[in-house]
């Protein structure tokens, strides 16, 4: 978490907003004092569309190898 006086914080408000959108927290500060924090708003979740996700699996194609062989390809291969 970054402390910033009042006056780099009107300086600087861009990037500390740029911290912000990253997750990090901001405490501006009075005369050597905590005012106000500036936080990530949280964002809502959406949820989970279940049916739209039964109907998805039904197009693919069905899967005829191991799953355990291909997890281990793919991180052999260090792509995911």
């Amino acid at each position: 978490m970054e402390t910033v006086s009042l006056a780099e914080a009107k300086a600087q408000l861009s990037r500390l907003i740029d911290k912000v959108e990253s997750g990090e927290e901001v405490v501006i500060t009075r005369h050597g004092r905590p005012v106000a924090r500036v936080a990530p708003v949280e964002q809502p979740r959406k949820p989970i569309d279940f049916e739209g996700l039964a109907e998805t699996r039904k197009r693919l194609p069905p899967w005829k190898g191991s799953s355990a062989k291909l997890l281990r390809k793919m991180r052999d291969e260090e792509r995911y």
